[in-house]
């Protein structure tokens, strides 16, 4: 399933050609993904205009000016495709089996959803809502915003008794980070993902030099995560740590190997020489 970096990779992909643009057509070739698409799609956002193209979580959401607002999420396969039109083509003109979704932009963009797996999934919630929705409700702060730093990862751990990975896929904690790179953060930041949660955090929740350092460390691996997927480089050696065990440790100074060990059923890749 695509993690955070991925989810905002694409919305910098669909930002410059949706974002005050208005839906001119929408075709819509199923009637659904994960769940089923809400009554009148298409009607909805056609003639609707677009005020804002944002990310909460693994989450994408476009703020619409008829008071909706599209969210969606890509499921384990589900990316977008732009076109531009200079043929007169419809939408339907080029579309490929797996092509679901497809949005004809004012801005003369062919925007066109294609998820080969169907796990994928668009909603249509009223803008007045949207925090309040189950979806978001409770979610923690976003890694990549301003507000996210040592003092406030610190305390969301505070008082945590559970590892420290496992803290931070909370997404209570850490709104849409995943495996990979909570793996990745720590070994950044050398900690260990077994160390109890609550030890980054004095007892009234202030910040130890942990919570600094994991923090920094978290905006880090999700910020040049981005950039590669921006730059389409899917190399096999992107990772530190992750999906490489037996690997040493890359660490400057440690002799380390990286080890694998499962952790509340998910894949943990770790140095234990130098995360502690």
């Amino acid at each position: 399933m695509p993690e955070l970096p991925e989810v905002e990779a694409a919305r910098r992909l669909l930002e410059p050609v949706m974002l005050s643009a208005t839906f001119e057509r929408v075709a819509v070739r199923r009637a659904n993904l994960r769940r089923a698409f809400p009554p009148e799609f298409a009607a909805r956002l056609t003639g609707a205009t677009v005020q804002t193209v944002t990310r909460r979580a693994k989450y994408l959401l476009l703020d619409l000016t008829n008071g909706e607002t599209l969210v969606m999420h890509l499921g384990m396969s589900g990316h977008f495709r732009i076109d531009r039109r200079g043929d007169g083509a419809g939408a339907d003109a080029h579309a490929g089996l797996h092509d679901h979704v497809t949005f004809e932009m004012s801005s003369g963009a062919t925007v066109t959803f294609n998820d080969a797996r169907r796990f994928g999934a668009m909603d249509l919630v009223p803008s007045r809502d949207v925090s309040a929705h189950t979806t978001f409700g409770g979610l923690g702060l976003e890694p990549l915003s301003r507000d996210f730093n040592g003092a406030a990862l610190a305390r969301a751990c505070r008082g945590r008794k559970v590892a420290l990975k496992v803290a931070l896929l909370d997404q209570r904690v850490v709104a849409g980070l995943g495996n990979i790179y909570a793996a990745e953060a720590l070994h950044v930041a050398r900690l260990s993902p077994f160390r109890r949660a609550s030890t980054i955090a004095t007892a009234t929740g202030l910040p130890r030099p942990t919570a600094v350092r994991l923090a920094a460390a978290i905006k880090q691996v999700l910020q040049r995560a981005v950039a590669r997927q921006q730059r389409a480089d899917y190399r096999s050696d992107r990772f530190r740590v992750y999906d490489r065990a037996g690997a040493r440790c890359p660490n400057a100074g440690c002799n380390g190997v990286i080890a694998r060990r499962v952790q509340s059923g998910r894949s943990t890749f770790f140095c234990a020489t130098c995360q502690r």
